[in-house]
């Protein structure tokens, strides 16, 4: 399994809400669904990653910072951070209205509505939301705020096929079906995020491109329990130390080793979240040789020790 795939997988994201809005110009929408919105489709995760799949004409999607993207019709438009963000039609534009104010009814189909606008020019929408139990996965965190992906990019109609299926199909596959369809497209989505960075890009997304670091990271993710020493981290990779080092601060930013302590900090917490293991379990399970070496370990990282970090983490 590559890292990206990991990462990916490490989301563990549950299913999948499908809106479908029509709005006419003029009209001009506030959009921001919290977690507690998708209490009626699956459990209520702690984060959501927010698209709108354009299926006709033409929209902007703005964050209100000064940040905004067009988005025409067969793109997608992702917010990984479910940041809030308006969506425009073509000028003049009203005054943003709340979504919640405009969702008029549930379908027997089981897909919410949303309409408004006047009489214009017509834009029809697949709204979607994703939920994740693991809201500071890497991956999150390293994707920009928004990303507009065409979904006939690469000659593939793949992503399109699959909005379509899991919007036409809700209402008789299970919520974990749809939750599977709408994974595969933000995965779709990210790979070819990825694969479209500029060479000169820096952090870690670019550092799973780069052969060197691409390799460790690779190593340090699949291994975390290994007891890895610089030395053995460039063996494995086939440089020299001095290569390895170089690289990585280059494009992640922090030394091999000081990657390696934090990755398995994060898996560590992870486990503790999930409640399967206490923490002495975790320690000998993320390759730490006593119970007292991890807790202080874990304490520089997070702040608190295991067990306190563990309460305060469920409590929130």
């Amino acid at each position: 399994m590559d890292v990206l795939q990991e990462m990916l997988t490490a989301l563990r994201l549950s299913g999948g809400v499908f809106v479908a809005s029509d709005f006419r110009a003029p009209w001009s929408v506030f959009s921001h669904f919290g977690p507690e919105d998708c209490a009626r489709f699956f459990p209520v995760p702690r984060q959501l990653i927010a698209y709108h799949y354009v299926r006709e004409g033409r929209m902007t999607c703005d964050l209100g910072d000064g940040m905004t993207m067009d988005v025409h019709e067969g793109e997608i438009v992702l917010l990984p951070q479910n940041v809030p963000h308006y969506l425009h039609g073509p000028w003049p534009r009203p005054a943003p209205i709340d979504a919640h104010e405009m969702l008029v009814h549930i379908g027997d189909d089981g897909i919410m509505r949303l309409r408004g606008g006047g009489n214009g020019t017509r834009v029809s929408l697949y709204c979607g939301y994703l939920g994740t139990t693991t809201p500071d996965n890497m991956l999150l965190q390293s994707l920009p705020p928004m990303m507009v992906i065409s979904a006939d990019a690469a000659g593939s109609d793949w992503v399109a096929k699959t909005l379509d299926f899991a919007a036409q199909s809700v209402a008789t596959n299970s919520p974990e079906m749809v939750g599977k369809l709408a994974e595969g497209l933000f995965a779709e989505a990210v790979r070819r995020y990825v694969a479209a960075l500029p060479d000169d890009h820096r952090g870690w997304l670019a550092g799973l491109r780069d052969a060197v670091v691409g390799k460790s990271l690779a190593l340090i993710h699949q291994r975390y329990a290994e007891n890895w020493t610089l030395d053995s981290l460039a063996r494995q990779a086939a440089v020299s130390k001095s290569v390895l080092t170089d690289r990585f601060r280059a494009v992640i930013g922090e030394s091999p080793m000081q990657y390696c302590a934090r990755w398995r900090m994060k898996i560590a917490a992870d486990m503790l979240r999930d409640q399967r293991q206490n923490a002495c379990s975790v320690a000998y399970s993320v390759g730490f040789s006593s119970e007292a070496a991890f807790n202080r370990a874990f304490k520089r990282e997070y702040g608190a020790p295991p067990a306190t970090w563990a309460r305060e983490a469920l409590a929130a």
